[in-house]
C-alpha cells in the first residue's frame, strides 16, 4: 500500500507541500490507492489531508514529488482535464440553474452532445433517488436533497476518481449517517474509486475499506478500518480513533509479545508491547473502555485486576458509562451496553475491574 511500487490507481510518490518555502504541510508522502477502493484522509484541522486531497484534483500543486493516475503523471494536468469528480461540504451549485442544468453543466465541458447528455442526467438523478427534482433550483432543496444533487453531478460523467471533501459536515446527525450508507453502497456498487476527507472517526470508520490517520503533515498509520482501532500503531492514533483510556508508566520487562508496566502510583500491569522496545522506556498504556469488565469473575485467570472507585455514573440509553479513579487517575472510563444482567454502579462504590493483557498496549509516551 505505500512507497515505491506503481500499481496503485492513484499514487503520491514522495510528495512534499509548502506555502511558505519552509514549513511543509505534507511531508515526503507516499500512498498507494487501489482501483475501486475507498479511502478516507482521516486527522485534525491542519494535518494535511486537504491540502493532499487539492493537489489531486488539481487545485493545488506539490512542491516536491509526483502524483500519478492510473499509471500517468497528472502534476502539470489541470483540474478541468484530470476527468475526476468533486463533492464538497458546501455543495457548490449553481443557484441560477435548475438542477438539470447543474448536472449537464459538466456534461457540455466535455463536449458530450444533447440526447446523450439527457440519459446521463436521467441515470445520475436515479442513483441517488431525485429524478422527481430536475426543474427545480437549489434554494427550493432541503440541505440532504442539495447533497444528493452534489453527489449526482461528480458522478454524471462517468469519472473513474470522485474526491470527497467533508461532505456531510452541514447535515444533522441522522441524515449524515443515512447518506454515508447511500455514498459508500453508490461507490461500490459503481465501482468508483473515491478519495474522502473527514475529521469525523465514526465515518471514517464506517465508510472505508481503508484509512490514512494524517497528522502533522505525514500518514501515522494506513489500514482497515477494525485494524486501526484494534491495534493503533502509535499514541496519536490510538486517541484519534475511538475512546481510550491512557495510563502514563515506565517499561519493567519486556517478554515476547508481553510487557510488564509499572504505572506512576506503583501499579504493575501487563500489557502487549506495541512500540516500546526495552525496559526503562517511558510508555502511555491504553486500554478501550468497552474491553475494562466491572465483574472480575467473567473474566480469565491471566485477566488484570485493579482497584477502581466510581466517581461518575452516565446514563447513555444503550449504553451505561462510568467515571472511574484508577492508577491515580480520574479521567478512567469504563462503558457496557444497557442490559438487563449489568449491575448498575453508583458514585462513591469501590469495585475491582479487569481486562486482558491483549486488550491493553503499551505505546509510545
Amino acid at each position: 500500500m505505500t512507497s515505491g511500487k506503481t500499481d496503485g490507481f492513484v499514487v503520491f510518490d514522495r510528495v512534499q507541500k509548502s506555502y511558505d518555502g519552509e514549513t511543509l504541510v505534507v511531508k515526503d508522502l507516499n500512498l498507494e490507492i487501489a482501483r475501486g477502493e475507498f479511502l478516507t484522509m482521516l486527522g485534525p484541522s491542519g494535518s494535511g489531508k486537504t491540502t493532499c486531497l487539492m493537489m489531486l484534483a488539481g487545485f493545488e500543486t506539490s512542491t516536491q514529488g509526483e502524483i500519478r493516475l492510473d499509471g500517468k503523471a497528472i502534476n502539470n494536468i489541470p483540474p478541468h482535464k484530470r476527468g475526476i469528480g468533486m463533492v464538497f461540504q458546501n455543495y457548490a451549485l449553481f443557484p441560477h440553474m435548475t438542477i438539470a442544468e447543474n448536472l449537464s453543466f459538466p456534461l457540455e465541458v466535455r463536449n458530450i452532445g444533447k440526447s446523450e447528455r439527457e440519459g446521463k442526467i436521467r441515470r445520475a438523478l436515479d442513483m441517488v433517488q431525485m429524478s422527481d427534482f430536475a426543474g427545480r433550483r437549489p434554494a427550493q432543496l432541503s440541505g440532504g436533497q442539495q447533497q444528493r444533487i452534489a453527489l449526482a453531478r461528480a458522478l454524471v460523467f462517468e469519472p473513474e476518481l470522485v474526491l470527497m471533501d467533508e461532505p456531510l459536515g452541514a447535515l444533522d446527525k441522522q441524515l449524515r449517517e443515512h447518506m454515508q450508507f447511500e455514498i459508500t453502497k453508490l461507490a461500490h456498487s459503481l465501482g468508483i474509486t473515491t478519495v474522502y476527507v473527514t475529521h469525523d472517526q465514526t465515518e471514517a470508520l464506517t465508510m472505508s475499506d481503508n484509512v490514512a490517520v494524517f497528522n502533522d503533515g505525514r500518514i501515522q498509520q494506513l489500514a482497515p478500518p477494525e485494524e486501526l482501532y484494534e491495534r493503533p500503531a502509535n499514541s496519536f492514533v490510538a486517541q484519534f480513533i475511538g475512546e481510550n483510556n491512557k495510563l502514563e508508566g515506565v517499561v519493567e520487562t519486556i517478554d515476547g509479545d508481553r510487557c510488564t508496566v509499572r504505572l506512576d502510583d506503583g501499579t504493575l500491569i501487563d500489557a502487549q508491547p506495541v512500540n516500546v522496545t526495552q525496559a526503562g522506556e517511558r510508555t502511555r498504556v491504553s486500554i478501550r473502555p468497552e474491553r475494562v469488565e466491572s465483574n472480575p469473575e467473567r473474566l480469565p485467570e491471566d485477566a488484570h485486576l485493579v482497584e477502581a472507585e466510581v466517581l461518575e455514573f452516565i446514563y447513555m440509553g444503550d449504553t451505561f458509562r462510568f467515571r472511574l479513579r484508577v492508577g491515580g487517575k480520574d479521567d478512567f472510563v469504563m462503558k457496557y451496553r444497557n442490559a438487563q444482567d449489568q449491575q448498575r454502579l453508583e458514585a462513591g462504590q469501590k469495585i475491582r475491574i479487569g481486562w486482558l493483557p491483549q486488550d491493553c498496549r503499551a505505546l509510545d509516551a
